[in-house]
C-alpha cells in the first residue's frame, strides 16, 4: 500500500464526504466558474492539508469530528486553491501537477477572477456559519504567507539572507498553512483548547521540515519534476546555500554569491554551484536541520494516547522528510 493512502485509512471516510462537501462549496449561477472548478476539483494532489485536519480532530478528540471540522478543512482547501491560481498567474506557470494551469487554459484575467472568488468562497463558508475562530486561524496563514513570499522577494534582491531570516520565510511561505490546518482540526472539536497551540506547534514544524526537503531536490536528489538549480536560477537562497556561504573563505564567497546573481543561466556554472555547496556541508547540514524539526514534532504527539490517527500522523511527519518526490 502506499504511504499516502496509508495515512488515509483512519479518515477514509471523512475524506470521501469531505469531497462532495468541497465541491459543494465551489458551486456557483455562473456556467464559466463551475466549469474551471470542476477542472480544478477533478485534478486534486494528494489532499495532505484535509487529511490534516481530520487525523489532528480525530486525534485530540478521542475519533469524533463534526460539521465544523468538514467546514474547516473546505476552507483551508478553497483558500490554498485561490493561492496556487495566484501564484501559477505570478509565476507565469504553464503546468500544475502535470496538467494544464488555469492561467494556461482561460488566460490570466480569468485566473485571477477564480482565486479571488474561490478566496471569497472560503470566507463565506466560515462567516455563513460563525465560525470566526477558524477564520481567525486561516486569516493568519493567508498574512503571513503573503508576507512570507514578499521577504523572500526583498532578500532574493540583495542575497544578504541569514539562517534565522531564512527559517522565517520558510515559516511563513510553508509552514504557516499547514499549522492552520493542524490548528483548525484541533479548533473544530475543542475550541479554546491548549491542544489549539500544541496543534498548531506540531504542523509548523512539518512544515520547516518539508520546505527543508524541497531545498534538498534542488541539489538534485531524485526526479522530481523540476530540474535540478532551479531556485539557483531563481535566485532563491536557500539553507544548503546559505550555509555553505557562512562556512567558506571569503573568496568563494564572492565566487558563489557572483554566480547566483550574474551566472544563475548558465548552466555549467550553476552545476559548479552546486557541486560546491554539496562539497562544504551544505546538504548534510539542511538534513540535520530537518530531522531536527522532524524529531520534535514528534515529542509533541507523544503527549497523545497511542491511536490509529496519532499513528498515521507520525507516518506523515516520517513521509515528510522520506518522500522522493
Amino acid at each position: 500500500m502506499k504511504v499516502i493512502s496509508q495515512i488515509k485509512l483512519p479518515v477514509e471516510k471523512e475524506m470521501e464526504l469531505f469531497e462532495k462537501k468541497f465541491f459543494q462549496s465551489m458551486s456557483s449561477n455562473v456556467a464559466l466558474l463551475n466549469r474551471i472548478t470542476h477542472y480544478i476539483v477533478n485534478r486534486k494532489g494528494k489532499q495532505m492539508r484535509p487529511m490534516f485536519v481530520f487525523l489532528v480532530a480525530k486525534m485530540v478528540s478521542g475519533g469524533t469530528v463534526n460539521e465544523r471540522t468538514y467546514r474547516g478543512a473546505s476552507v483551508i482547501e478553497l483558500i490554498h486553491t485561490a493561492t496556487l491560481v495566484h501564484d501559477d498567474v505570478v509565476d507565469d506557470s504553464n503546468r500544475r501537477r502535470g496538467f494544464f494551469s488555469i492561467n494556461a487554459l482561460w488566460k490570466n484575467k480569468i485566473a485571477v477572477l477564480v482565486g479571488d472568488y474561490l478566496l471569497s468562497k472560503g470566507l463565506l463558508l466560515s462567516i455563513d456559519n460563525n465560525d470566526f475562530d477558524l477564520l481567525k486561524i486561516i486569516s493568519v496563514a493567508v498574512r503571513e504567507m503573503s508576507e512570507g513570499e514578499l521577504l523572500q522577494i526583498e532578500k532574493a534582491r540583495r542575497l544578504d539572507i541569514t539562517e534565522e531570516v531564512y527559517y522565517e520565510i520558510i515559516r511563513q511561505k510553508t509552514a504557516t498553512l499547514i499549522a492552520a490546518c493542524c490548528s483548525l482540526g484541533a479548533a473544530s472539536v475543542k475550541p479554546d483548547s491548549d491542544d489549539m497551540i500544541k496543534m498548531r506547534r506540531f504542523g509548523e514544524l512539518i512544515g520547516m521540515a518539508f520546505q527543508i526537503k524541497d531545498d534538498l531536490f534542488d541539489y538534485g536528489e531524485a526526479q522530481i519534476g523540476k530540474p535540478t538549480g532551479i531556485d539557483i536560477k531563481e535566485q532563491k537562497m536557500t539553507l544548503p546555500l546559505i550555509y555553505t556561504l557562512n562556512n567558506c573563505s571569503s573568496k568563494e564567497k564572492s565566487w558563489v554569491i557572483n554566480s547566483v546573481k550574474r551566472y544563475n543561466k548558465d548552466k555549467k556554472r550553476v552545476k559548479e554551484v552546486i557541486e560546491f555547496v554539496k562539497a562544504n556541508g551544505g546538504l548534510s547540514y539542511a538534513e540535520e536541520k530537518m530531522a531536527e524539526f522532524q524529531q520534535e514534532a514528534l515529542v509533541i504527539l507523544n503527549d497523545y494516547p497511542q491511536s490509529d490517527y496519532r499513528d498515521s500522523l507520525e507516518l506523515m511527519v516520517n513521509y515528510v522528510i522520506e518522500r522522493k518526490k
